[in-house]
């Protein structure tokens, strides 16, 4: 079972990459650091802090605490300016990060402990935390694209009043298999 569930895990963490990619691909470049006000995160703060958090947790993820001393958490929240090539860098730089730590561990490790902020966690509890914690800043990313593209915006799911259309072609479908 740990088996499925490592797997499980990582094709969650895709899906909120592939999400945050496609989310971000609608906008133009200079909607990446509009907030909406001064208390609210960009797309290029939210990429920044994923990327830091990213790099904190899963470097070493067995052997030392989740919270890097070399961290500077305060400054991801800062509104920079970056190029969409330079947020897509970090974007990938945090993910890739991520999936090394993750394709490194067994399910012999899901048990053991480690430790985010001196707070104990089996590795599964701290997958779990992350996998919360990432498809939350993601949600947010989608959310201020999907605003900013406003009508150009193209559904990442089921669009707006098509449910029934879905329904149909995928029940549809799976009838014809029968």
């Amino acid at each position: 079972m740990s088996i499925h569930y490592l797997e499980s895990a990582k094709r969650q963490f895709h899906k909120y990459k592939d999400a945050g990619e496609k989310a971000m691909a609608q906008v133009e470049d200079k909607e990446l650091s509009w907030q909406a006000n001064e208390e609210s995160n960009s797309i290029n703060t939210l990429v920044k802090h994923l990327w830091g958090n990213m790099l904190s947790r899963w470097t070493d993820f067995l052997t030392t605490d989740g919270e890097k001393p070399g961290r500077e958490r305060d400054s991801e929240f800062d509104n920079e300016p970056m190029t969409r090539e330079e947020m897509l860098k970090k974007w990938e730089e945090g993910w890739a990060c991520l999936f090394h730590a993750l394709n490194s561990i067994t399910d012999f490790d899901l048990d053991k402990i480690v430790f985010i902020r001196g707070e104990g966690h089996t590795v599964l509890e701290a997958i779990n935390r992350q996998i919360a914690h990432y498809s939350y800043h993601v949600g947010q990313i989608v959310y201020i694209s999907k605003i900013r593209a406003n009508k150009e915006w193209i559904s990442m799911s089921i669009p707006r009043n098509k449910s029934a259309d879905f329904n149909s072609k995928l029940f549809g479908a799976a009838k014809n298999l029968l």
